[in-house]
């Protein structure tokens, strides 16, 4: 054997070997072994494999479907079968929840969720736990096929798109990133947009919600929302349609967003699409849209 492969060899066996005296010790010397084998590899696939070292010997009985650790602050984002959390590179630091781009203004986690299944609300499908997964995916399957829309309230809706265009219904959260990258799809798509806000991420979507039904253009402060600005609200405005959105998406089992209506019949889309998918789902009412 080459003596460079010997060597290489030698020093995967001690790397390994401080890992596991790191986990054994419960950490009281991690700070010393942590350091010498974070510090000593020269590539990226090296402190992966370290990482996972670490991962299998704190938690043997997790398997690890995938592992990165690029693009999370420092930290590693692992997925076991339909599991995900996060975790230190030196593997003591465990973190289940849901991770934010702040500059980005991106949902890391409902990304990745989203990713694992394709079938979840984007919000909703962000839980903090496997069990809140799948508590949002359950919610999920349960959404409704189809919802009256006469039943929705003139108020409480902002109105923008392609004019001539076939309409679509939207239920969204300003604060969502996927609502935020579907903009630009319904754009391609050349869809009448009636869009309707929901709070489905707090009370500062709430707020903003607020904002851009009581700014002098709704529409204008829909896409300024989108761009991460706090449009300007007027002092006096009726927010009940806003009430009446969210009413209505409780009852028909809208747990995330965004969500779809085909507003010539009623049909529900859950979650992000293309811009071809949108105009296929419109396309495929023989009726038409009103």
């Amino acid at each position: 054997m080459n003596f460079k492969y010997q060597k290489l060899g030698r020093n995967l066996k001690s790397k390994a070997a401080a890992i596991a005296l790191a986990v054994a010790s419960g950490g009281m010397v991690s700070g010393l072994v942590a350091a010498s084998f974070i510090s000593a590899p020269a590539n990226a696939a090296a402190v992966l494999q370290d990482v996972r070292t670490a991962i299998e010997l704190r938690l043997p009985k997790t398997p690890i479907t995938s592992l990165t650790c690029q693009g999370f602050g420092g930290l590693c984002e692992v997925v076991s079968e339909k599991t995900l959390f996060y975790i230190d590179e030196r593997a003591r630091y465990l973190f289940v929840g849901r991770l934010y781009d702040m500059e980005s203004r991106a949902d890391l986690t409902a990304a990745k969720l989203l990713e694992l299944n394709p079938q979840l609300l984007v919000a909703g499908s962000a839980g903090a736990n496997a069990s809140k997964q799948n508590t949002a995916e359950q919610r999920a399957n349960k959404l409704v096929s189809k919802v009256p829309v006469a039943d929705l309230k003139p108020s409480g809706a902002v109105h923008w798109g392609s004019k001539s265009g076939p309409k679509l219904i939207v239920f969204s959260d300003f604060n969502c990133s996927y609502c935020k990258r579907l903009t630009a799809e319904l754009k391609k798509a050349r869809v009448r947009v009636e869009e309707r806000p929901i709070s489905i991420l707090g009370e500062k979507s709430r707020k903003l919600a607020e904002a851009v039904i009581c700014s002098r253009d709704p529409a204008k402060a829909l896409h300024q929302a989108y761009s991460g600005e706090t449009p300007k609200k007027q002092k006096s405005c009726d927010t009940s349609g806003l009430d009446a959105n969210e009413a209505f998406a409780r009852s028909h089992g809208f747990s995330g967003t965004p969500v779809m209506v085909r507003a010539s019949d009623g049909a529900v889309l859950e979650g992000y699409r293309g811009a071809s998918e949108i105009r296929a789902f419109l396309n495929s009412n023989p009726k038409g849209a009103k």
